[in-house]
Order: structure tokens, then C-alpha cells, then sequence
């Protein structure tokens, strides 16, 4: 029998950015050279090749708002936190639509950053 993965809602930037105002985790799972060069403030970097080392690090009591940069990578994250019992969305677009509609994106001191 094979067991379906669980459905994972995706949410657009908009809606991320009220998840997180609301108190959910924005999880950026890009590479290191693609965070340096551009991230939302005020999210937290996990490289999705790290998620499953550093589940420790993971609230088990927010919402969990993944973030790539189009959307690929962060929903294969949300869908295995998702079957762990997270309560998880994914970005629609990543981080490609976050800067697209305006939101911020800085570099790693804080100065405008791009996406790669």
C-alpha cells in the first residue's frame, strides 16, 4: 500500500508575510551562497540539505512558512515537515515573488540584497 505524502497548503507572499507578523517561522531552505546574497529579514536559513540534521532547531509549536527561490525546494521541505507533524506552509513563487511585490530582501549586513 502506498501512503500518499501529506498536503502542504501553499500561501503567496502576502500571505507568508502574515504568518510571520502572526508569530510563524519564515524557514529560507536555499544554499549558502543564495541566502548571503539576498533574504527576507526576517527569516531563518536551514539548507534543505540540513532540514533533516537540524529538526531540533524547528518549532514544534509555530507555523512553519518555507522558502525557496520559486517555490520547488521549500514545498519538498514542507512536505517532509509536513509528514513529521509540522504545521507547515510553503511559498508559492519563493522568494523570486517575495521581491517581486516589494517585500525586503537584504544581504547578510543588512544592505539591499538581490535573488539569485
Amino acid at each position: 500500500m502506498t501512503t500518499e505524502p501529506p498536503a502542504v497548503t501553499d500561501v503567496d507572499p502576502t500571505e507568508a508575510d502574515a504568518l510571520v507578523t502572526a508569530g510563524a517561522l519564515l524557514l529560507d531552505v536555499r544554499e549558502d551562497d543564495e541566502w548571503t546574497a539576498g533574504h527576507a529579514p526576517a527569516a531563518v536559513h536551514v539548507p534543505m540539505g540540513q532540514v533533516a540534521d537540524r529538526l531540533t532547531e524547528l518549532p514544534a509549536d509555530r507555523t512553519i512558512v518555507c522558502l525557496c527561490r520559486v517555490g520547488g525546494r521549500s514545498g519538498a521541505v514542507a512536505v517532509q515537515l509536513a509528514g513529521l507533524g509540522f504545521d507547515v506552509r510553503n511559498v508559492a513563487g519563493g522568494m523570486q515573488a517575495w521581491a517581486a511585490l516589494g517585500f525586503p530582501v537584504v544581504d547578510d549586513d543588512g544592505a539591499p540584497g538581490r535573488v539569485l
